[in-house]
């Protein structure tokens, strides 16, 4: 089966020399992966288009376009997973099995209860990495596009970005104690096509009451993820799987 990597090119007609300029991509194909001359390869170009190449030359780093592709690997509704910054390197976990499940962006912030306390040099060190681990799972998971991944260094400035979505969903530890099990679906058959939907979710400690209240001053919905509570690294995935079982299976 053909690996696939990001380019960053627009995709030309076929027949066409493509030199693999992007040095990831590059080194994971021709130094990591020791790919050689007629093998084959799927790349991701510029909007998401994808296509098959042959190897032609490792020194040139040149390949030839042998297929224009129309596969479709994108969840039908753009799903940004927001999290307060966890212990650890949960938000490695997160960002790798978030753009697995679909999701098309990764944020995370500053929650009231965060015990993790990054500073701007840390938090630019660490978005890159994850930037990298969400390249990674994309390209593994035979992605169109790579989730956009953005560490927010206050909740207030992560606050201002929440408003540009056709819903938001809050996954609040105390609806779920509280047995509500509808709000999920409700919110899930409210959607079509197209729509933006940011899922927010707390971290070990959970989300206070007085970010739930800025949330739904926004006109968030709080809603449970089933009977049992989640890790803080479990409930995003929970959703996102909500998601794509929803749009693509059913």
């Amino acid at each position: 089966m053909a690996n696939q990597y990001f380019i960053f090119k627009e995709r030309p007609e076929v027949g066409a020399l493509i030199t693999i300029d992007d040095e990831a991509a590059a080194h994971h194909i021709f130094t990591v992966m020791r790919t050689q001359p007629k093998e084959q390869l799927r790349l991701v170009f510029d909007k998401g288009e994808l296509g098959l190449v042959e190897v032609v030359s490792v020194s040139d780093r040149s390949v030839r376009l042998i297929e224009r592709l129309t596969e479709q690997s994108e969840l039908p509704v753009a799903v940004t997973v927001a999290v307060g910054f966890p212990k650890g390197d949960k938000l490695d976990f997160i960002t790798e099995k978030a753009t697995e499940l679909g999701a098309s962006a990764i944020w995370s912030a500053p929650f009231k209860w965060s015990v993790a306390k990054w500073d701007r040099k840390k938090l630019a060190k660490k978005q890159e990495k994850l930037k990298k681990i969400a390249r990674g799972a994309a390209e593994q998971s035979r992605r169109l596009q790579i989730p956009q991944v953005e560490l927010f260094e206050d909740f207030t400035t992560f606050l201002t970005q929440c408003k540009d979505f056709d819903q938001i969903l809050v996954a609040y530890e105390e609806t779920a104690k509280a047995g509500e099990m509808s709000g999920l679906k409700k919110a899930l058959t409210e959607l079509s096509v197209g729509k933006k939907v940011l899922l927010v979710f707390g971290p070990e400690g959970g989300i206070s009451t007085q970010e739930v209240e800025k949330f739904e001053a926004l006109g968030a919905k709080l809603i449970g993820l089933g009977p049992r509570i989640l890790r803080a690294e479990t409930a995003p995935l929970y959703a996102l799987s909500a998601f794509s079982t929803y749009f693509e299976l059913l």
